[in-house]
This record gives C-alpha cells, structure tokens and sequence, in this order.
C-alpha cells in the first residue's frame, strides 16, 4: 500500500497520547536509533507541558496513529550547552526549523508513510512562514535518508564531516519526488 498525502494528518500529542508514544518507543526499529522509552517519553512530556519548545505531533493514516512528528527551533539551541556537542548549529540562521519523525508501527515501515507525512509537514511549515527547514537522521539509517530525500531532502555539503554521526540535510522546494 502506497499512502497519499489526503490520507495522513497531524495532531498534537496529548497526555492521553502518552501509552501509545511508550509502546513505539520500544519498538526494535526506534529502539535503534532513540534513546531509552522513559527517557524519550520524559523528553515528549516536557514539550506538551511547555517546559520545550520543540512541537509534537502524532502522524495520522487515515484518521489512525501511525507515527510521531515534531519540529525545534534552531534558535533556541544556539546556546552554550547545545554548540558545545553539537558545533554544526552556529553554521545555521536561528530561523531554521529542525524536524524528526519516526514511523511507530513496524507493519507500517517502507509503505511511503514517511516520506508522505513529511512532505505534507513541510508544506504545513512552509505556510506557516518557515523557510530553511532541516532534518538530521543517523547517517547510518539508510531508510530514513531514502525516505528524506524522497521528501525533498538533500545533504548539506558545506557541514560534511562536522556532524558526527548525523546527516543534516536541508528541504529544498523545488526537489521533486
């Protein structure tokens, strides 16, 4: 099955959302590239109840849960602590959007739910006003890059080699799919 953007929406998380996100996060295909559940989920916890900036969302199918999205301002992670391990950041402008996703079911891995979700996302953040907008999977997760890049994500030639283990990749409007 091949999804079509009609079909997939966004809504914030909620607490009620919260069993749900736990048992995702446990799932072996997140597990690999997330940190512990309670410790992700605390992280979730914190921009639900204003403590982060960082926006979340549940990507939905058809009206049912599918995947988890949020973005996060650069901005705000241009700070002292954040270069000090992450010194890439001070090579972007503070407007930049930061996005992650991941799918939360493995029956719904390599089914183009991703890529879908997140070109609808960035169109929605490109409404709203954001302009450079990026994404930084683990550059050893093939199938996330694929799906980025399907979503109109390209490299960022000029941070290569200074990102340790993250590919930051940029959304360019006029990729196509």
């Amino acid at each position: 099955m091949r999804c079509d953007a009609k079909q997939i929406g966004f809504v914030p998380v909620a607490a009620d959302h919260y069993p749900l996100l736990r048992r995702w996060l446990a799932e072996p295909h997140l597990r690999e590239w997330w940190g512990d559940p309670e410790e992700e989920l605390g992280f979730i916890r914190d921009m639900v109840d204003g403590r982060d900036t960082t926006r979340p969302f549940l990507i939905t199918l058809d009206g049912d849960p599918v995947g988890y999205i949020q973005y996060w301002f650069i901005g705000h992670h241009q700070n002292e602590q954040w270069i000090k391990d992450h010194p890439w950041l001070t090579e972007l402008p503070a407007e930049t959007i930061g996005v992650d996703l991941s799918i939360g079911s493995p029956d719904k891995l390599s089914q183009g739910i991703g890529s879908t979700a997140l070109a609808a996302f960035v169109a929605g953040l490109r409404n709203q006003g954001y302009s450079t907008i990026i994404i930084d999977p683990d550059r050893n997760n093939a199938r996330a890059v694929r799906a980025y890049m399907k979503a109109g994500f390209q490299p960022l030639p000029h941070l290569h080699g200074q990102t340790g283990d993250v590919l930051i990749m940029q959304h360019d409007p006029d990729a196509t799919r």
